[in-house]
């Protein structure tokens, strides 16, 4: 069963025209690419046991909901680098996002490559729609309950949703904190991108 992460991001750009060498100017899409980066790519492999959803609030056109599968264990040659490649940059993964964005269409879901898919849809639709597949929400938050006192049974169908060097915006935090459970990865303040890496090694050591 894939494990499932949700990243909010409320500045990150929601059209292609952004320059791939200024993306911290992006909003922030340098913070999107180590997301993409630390959620799939581990030494000498490809997971692909991992969906990831991309929820961008940023100009022009917002809400942007791109989702990620990686079915296969050949990489992203999407990115330009050879199938099976994984000599991925921050650099490689914002051109394959400048074209995602490029190709969105209004009104449906288009899947621009194999396992990766552009739509308009908020926030609160896609935790919606993963809640009505039975998937078990858990907001990280520092505040929130210790990920290593969750029962591996518990976490078995878990999405995970995090938010971007702001975070989640308050008014959509307080909604989530009523609806779903929150969970911590310890005291310390980690990046976005560490905090998938100590999620993935966490369900990795549980055999997840």
């Amino acid at each position: 069963m894939a494990r499932t992460f949700v990243y909010f991001s409320g500045k990150a750009r929601t059209s292609g025209n952004f320059d791939t060498g200024e993306l911290m100017q992006a909003g922030r899409m340098d913070i999107v690419c180590n997301v993409i980066i630390h959620t799939f790519f581990i030494s000498n492999a490809v997971r692909d046991d991992v969906n990831l959803h991309l929820i961008f609030y940023g100009s022009p056109d917002p809400p942007k909901h791109i989702e990620i599968n990686i079915k296969t264990a050949k990489g992203m040659p999407e990115t330009g680098k050879e199938a099976g490649s994984i000599d991925i940059s921050k650099k490689d993964i914002a051109g394959l996002l400048k074209r995602v964005l490029y190709k969105y269409k209004p009104g449906i879901k288009n899947e621009v490559f194999n396992g990766i898919f552009i739509e308009k849809k908020s926030f609160f639709n896609v935790l919606d729609e993963l809640t009505e597949q039975g998937k078990e929400i858990y907001i990280l938050d520092a505040k929130g309950q210790d990920i290593r006192e969750i029962s591996t049974k518990d976490l078995e169908n878990a999405v995970f949703v995090f938010g971007d060097h702001e975070g989640i915006p308050d008014k959509e935090l307080k909604r989530l904190k009523k609806q779903y459970e929150l969970v911590s990865v310890g005291k310390t303040t980690y990046f976005a991108s560490q905090t998938v890496v100590i999620v993935n090694n966490e369900l990795d050591r549980r055999g997840i």
